[in-house]
């Protein structure tokens, strides 16, 4: 089964094109796809988006470190961006046959082999941080590449994840995690006045009371202030809300924006978004633009055959005699049809007049379920790996008497937590579902009823692949957490 994983390192070099390219360079090996590569001199930063499979992208990530450590100094790096490292962050993303789990184990495994290979100490942050101070990027980097130098030795906070507590000299320190897909997003004011663009990014921004998934910070760019902004979950702050909050903020001290930028890629769901936002389109939905029509049709999703066409191949895979696509693909994909179903109905109620009170209701739940769908979607292959993984792993412990025990209580972990992941995400779209009842046309309560059906069903195959896991698991505590969260899910099923 094929993987695709995305990583978006950060290197603390936006000036010198020859050194970006070597660094590149370095990265550039089999089943490793370069995407993008965004280089900006006052920030003195750097932006590679890779793609690829599993295994070659995480060996990708740490050739790229070690190259920018032979070529970086931070001693006399100056630049508008905050940094701690030549290699200042690099997280990994999960895009196809892949799961944030499997994200965190990549971003621990990279962080030890570049601590082993070229003594750069690392932190991990985001969804891979082992406290949640740390979970924030900002938090880890607090004082710059100068000020954890300072500290590192006798501070117990500064203590990295990976390595001795002392910064490379030259290339400081690396922070490695995994996280969703984010959007790197600058907006430029009519100013050059920065204390502007700090007030607005600080009125923006969570951290200090602002929007949810939006990181932000102020910066004199060519001239211009800029709030730069990281988005990190455009799904429930889209791009177009974030641009119209900076926008009045910034009338209060009598500017405005002039243009925005894009650090990198962006989904093409966010700029659906926007359009869907700006244009006010009644019962919007992504299979109105012909370019997504044509995808669909070309692919087989809507190919000659009606929509049997589409579901036959999953399903005969399930009939076929193997171990997988079992159980545990077949309850995500129960959940994430629910969650398809409770999306149209949302969809089809919000616009119309006589569901206008309801709107941010059902823009919300669209949005959250719509979320759902795509990881419940991913889990289906998620779900067959962990099951593959498992079969791996007792096969090679047979030639392993050491480290065998280890490695298949590890993969019968990942097979654990992603099946009780999908019962999480089934219950969560019930109960979204369930809201939907007193909000939306009363004549599609059967379309909602059936959502909630396979709802249920997810949740309880789900649970059932969770059972038969804990029966082998020989870490009693981890078991003991497990069993905890599934009596909670039970408690649901009979409620």
């Amino acid at each position: 089964m094929s993987t695709l994983v995305e990583c978006v390192p950060n290197f603390s070099e936006g000036r010198d094109k020859a050194k970006v390219d070597s660094i590149v360079a370095a990265m550039k090996m089999d089943g490793v796809y370069l995407l993008d590569r965004e280089m900006d001199a006052d920030h003195n930063r750097c932006v590679i988006t890779l793609v690829g499979e599993r295994e070659a992208i995480q060996e990708a990530a740490i050739r790229g470190v070690g190259r920018a450590a032979e070529l970086i100094d931070l001693n006399v790096h100056q630049g508008a961006h905050p940094r701690m490292g030549a290699a200042d962050v690099v997280p990994f993303i999960p895009i196809d046959g892949v799961t944030i789990e499997d994200c965190i184990a990549m971003a621990r495994h990279v962080g030890e082999e570049i601590w082993k290979r070229y003594q750069i100490p690392i932190y991990l942050y985001e969804a891979a941080a082992t406290t949640s101070e740390r979970q924030n990027l900002e938090n880890i980097r607090r004082g710059q590449f100068e000020g954890i130098r300072a500290e590192i030795a006798t501070n117990p906070a500064r203590k990295p994840d990976f390595g001795e507590c002392r910064v490379h000299p030259t290339a400081g320190a690396t922070v490695v995690g995994a996280r969703k897909f984010l959007i790197a997003y600058n907006v430029f004011l009519n100013t050059p006045d920065v204390e502007i663009a700090k007030k607005v990014a600080k009125a923006v921004r969570f951290s200090s009371g602002g929007m949810r998934f939006v990181k932000g910070a102020g910066f004199l760019v060519r001239g211009l202030a800029q709030v730069s902004m990281n988005l990190t979950d455009f799904e429930q702050t889209p791009v177009h809300r974030v641009f119209e909050m900076v926008k009045r903020e910034a009338a209060r001290y009598g500017v405005m924006p002039i243009s925005s930028e894009i650090v990198g890629l962006i989904p093409k769901k966010a700029l659906e978004q926007t359009a869907e936002w700006f244009l006010q389109v009644e019962n919007f939905d992504s299979s109105m633009i012909l370019e997504n029509r044509l995808a669909a049709v070309t692919s087989g999703k809507m190919a000659v055959g009606g929509l049997r066409a589409g579901v036959e191949p999953f399903i005969e895979q399930l009939a076929a005699p193997t171990a997988t696509p079992g159980g545990g693909s077949a309850s995500a994909a129960a959940g994430a049809m629910a969650a398809g179903l409770a999306t149209m109905v949302a969809s089809m109620s919000r616009g119309k007049k006589a569901y206008l009170q309801f709107e941010a209701e059902l823009s919300a739940a669209i949005a959250r379920l719509t979320a759902l769908r795509e990881e419940l979607k991913a889990a289906i292959d998620a779900d067959a790996a962990a099951y593959d993984s498992v079969m791996k792993a007792y096969k090679e412990a047979k030639s392993d008497a050491i480290g065998g025990d280890a490695t298949i209580d590890a993969s019968l972990k990942m097979a654990t937590e992603i099946p009780l992941s999908v019962a999480d995400k089934s219950h969560e779209v019930c109960q979204i579902t369930q809201s939907l009842y007193a909000i939306t046309n009363p004549n599609m309560k059967s379309d909602l009823t059936t959502a909630q059906a396979l709802g249920q069903a997810a949740i309880t195959g789900a649970l059932a692949n969770v059972e038969i896991n804990l029966a082998l698991l020989k870490d009693e505590a981890f078991a003991a957490e497990v069993r905890k969260r599934v009596a909670a899910l039970q408690g649901t099923l009979r409620g």
